[in-house]
């Protein structure tokens, strides 16, 4: 079985993150959507609301499942017999410092790392960039999945009370 994991924080996650979601779970027969955990940063949702912000965005894909990890994800890989990592990218800033950790991980446990430019469509999109945005009242519904949009202003609109 091929397996994949498309780590990240996915505070909230966005249509660019469901992009290369559904494009990895094309590829491989099974893809882990990794919500890492960064005990030095408190996040606008907790890990378990993302957790379930993705597994309602994804659930139309039935080979994606929806994890946290609080470690380095090479072990995530060992433990869990995934043999790659994809990552979605947007810029070519993105590319330096993805490379360099594409070729530690490799270099670490022989995991490949696998980019996957997004679409122009969402080259822009970034998950800070659209709470920063929706924080002063920008519309950015076309940007998020309907329920991530939708707990995305409710989370504002209480000053940001979990």
């Amino acid at each position: 079985m091929r397996r994949a994991v498309c780590p990240g924080s996915y505070d909230p996650p966005t249509n660019g993150h469901l992009d290369i979601l559904e494009r990895a779970a094309g590829l491989f027969d099974e893809v882990v959507v990794a919500v890492l955990i960064n005990k030095n940063k408190r996040g606008l949702f907790t890990v378990e609301e993302r957790m379930d912000l993705l597994a309602e965005s994804v659930s139309h894909l039935d080979n994606v499942r929806i994890d946290s990890w609080h470690g380095l994800l090479v072990d995530y890989c060992r433990q869990h017999d995934i043999q790659a990592i994809v990552k979605g990218l947007r810029a070519i800033s993105d590319f330096d410092y993805e490379l360099q950790m594409a070729q530690m991980n490799q270099q670490l446990s022989g995991v490949e790392t696998l980019f996957m430019p997004t679409k122009p469509l969402n080259s822009f999109l970034s998950s800070s960039l659209v709470k920063e945005v929706a924080t002063y009242g920008g519309d950015v519904a076309h940007l998020l999945p309907t329920t991530v949009h939708r707990r995305l202003v409710e989370r504002l609109t209480d000053g940001g009370g979990k």
